[in-house]
């Protein structure tokens, strides 16, 4: 409590101010030291801006990786943005979200607890009927999810949460294992109703239409990496390193790619009834000699040509040279 000043003491300070003695600012900044700072105790912020600002860049990556996951599981374009990322209590998460609704309840070790990934109705129910064959674009009806329902989702979520090693990949090396699915959250009690949260919310944009994900992210999970979470600033003038880190980071993204390489010996053209009659020892003539140079096709696009030949016990090629087919083609 402030202490009460006397009337001697009153007189003294007026005097002070109306002689100049004592300037009005410094009396305003001795106000402003003692300035009181509401605190909610119920509701204590665990999470600093620093803290809040580096989850939303690893989640800000995330987003885009998930993007093309998304976008490669369903054969349709799928934006994935993240909205927001903010800390509330396990109960506001809760009352929150929809009944029923898909949450994929993961450990992610070396963080401790459980973390939880909740795909809304709308967005799930979309993604069930484009993965059934549908376009995605049926009129969403809430309803209860089937246990074929679950199964189909848990792969697509487990799917989008294996790739949090990719977002988390330059703060910690986390491993992500799915737990469960729970379809009520009423009766998820993983966490007591006033221990804080990171909640980070994405929006997704799948066929003209707009859902949401959310991650609910426990205090008590990253509470022991926490100095992880700073964000540390150095400037580097040495331009050959930054490229070089670069270039393994985008060479390790690229090594975990499927891509289809065929090589195409040549062509040949026999009617049906040949092909019919074709036995075991038949020789079919191509259009190639064994002297020249074939074609190898990455994906669908003609790539390189390569001689054939064998490796060991198996059949292989050796690469002579690149096509170019783009240069050729802009040069002319």
């Amino acid at each position: 409590m402030a202490d009460v000043l006397s009337q001697s003491e009153i007189d003294a300070l007026l005097s002070a101010l109306s002689t100049g003695e004592l300037e009005s600012d410094e009396v305003n900044k001795e106000e402003e030291k003692h300035k009181i700072k509401l605190y909610d105790f119920r509701s204590p912020q665990k999470f600093s801006k620093e803290h809040i600002r580096t989850l939303e860049l690893i989640h800000d990556n995330y987003a885009r990786v998930i993007s093309n996951y998304l976008t490669g599981q369903t054969r349709q374009n799928v934006k994935v943005k993240i909205e927001t990322v903010e800390q509330i209590t396990y109960e506001e998460f809760i009352h929150s979200v929809q009944n029923p609704t898909i949450m994929t309840i993961f450990k992610m070790a070396p963080l401790v607890g459980t973390i939880i990934l909740e795909t809304n109705p709308q967005f799930s129910l979309q993604i069930i009927d484009v993965l059934l064959g549908g376009k995605g674009d049926r009129k969403v009806l809430t309803k209860e999810f089937t246990d074929i329902d679950k199964n189909i989702m848990r792969q697509i979520t487990t799917g989008m949460i294996n790739n949090l090693k990719l977002a988390w990949d330059s703060i910690l090396e986390v491993e992500p294992e799915v737990e469960t699915i729970e379809t009520n959250p009423a009766i998820n009690q993983t966490l007591a109703p006033n221990d804080p949260v990171a909640l980070i919310t994405f929006s997704v944009e799948m066929n003209k239409r707009s859902t949401f994900i959310n991650m609910c992210i426990p205090y008590l999970s990253i509470e022991k990496i926490l100095d992880k979470l700073v964000v540390q600033y150095a400037f580097r003038n040495d331009d050959e390193a930054l490229m070089a880190e670069s270039r393994e980071k985008i060479e390790k993204g690229i090594t975990k790619v499927d891509v289809e390489v065929i090589a195409e010996l040549g062509n040949a053209s026999i009617t049906v009834d040949d092909f019919l009659k074709l036995t075991i020892g038949d020789v079919i003539k191509l259009d190639n000699k064994s002297s020249s140079p074939i074609k190898v096709y990455v994906g669908n696009e003609e790539c390189y040509y390569a001689k054939p030949g064998v490796v060991g016990k198996n059949m292989g090629v050796m690469i002579l040279d690149i096509t170019d087919k783009e240069v050729n083609g802009y040069e002319q």
